[in-house]
């Protein structure tokens, strides 16, 4: 995303803690629907950083236009919503920034990302809510995330950021994840 230090850069939906592993000092905004107390705290150990933080939803905000020099989210999209706030969602990442880079995990890797199950998303649906059900006793807010959760497809992808390239992280071959970038208007 050719970083510079300085940069103004929009985490939708992120933390500090992915930042680690940036060198170059950039100015990060974090916007989340809340944040844990921990958020502060982690942001003064990546020093070479300087975070803001706002709280806000991602798929209806009302930042300036080219606010920032880059629209950043990680394995976010996948829990905005309906097809409807995942546009939304990329509309405003498409507004707020001339680069972005949106992440998403690959329905086809074996491991789920989110709570780690083999072949998740090709169990029988009555077979997924039983478990989830189970799980809803002892982790309810994870069990929630889990239930909130909808894979996006590389296709809808590249459908809700037209301007963009699609990278296909691989790993033995298997579709990990996707990422829809720009690294500039053109």
């Amino acid at each position: 995303m050719n970083l510079r230090p300085g940069m103004r850069v929009i985490d939708l939906g992120g933390a500090p803690m992915i930042w680690q592993f940036i060198d170059v000092p950039l100015e990060i905004t974090l916007l989340n629907i809340e944040f844990s107390e921990t958020a502060a705290a982690e942001a003064r150990r990546y020093s070479q950083h300087k975070f803001h933080f706002l709280e806000g939803d991602a798929c209806d905000n009302d930042l300036p236009t080219q606010s920032f020099d880059l629209a950043f989210s990680n394995s976010v999209i996948e829990h905005v919503g309906d097809e409807a706030r995942r546009a939304a969602f990329a509309h405003h990442v498409r507004r707020l920034a001339p680069k972005y880079w949106v992440q998403t995990p690959a329905k086809y890797f074996p491991i789920e990302a989110h709570n780690g199950m083999p072949f998740w998303w090709y169990y029988p649906e009555s077979l997924r809510q039983r478990l989830i059900r189970s799980w809803r006793a002892e982790l309810p807010a994870w069990t929630e995330m889990i239930e909130g959760t909808t894979l996006v497809e590389r296709k809808e992808l590249q459908t809700i950021f037209p301007d963009s390239r699609i990278f296909t992280e691989r790993v033995f071959g298997i579709p990990k994840s996707y990422a829809a970038f720009r690294t500039d208007r053109g």
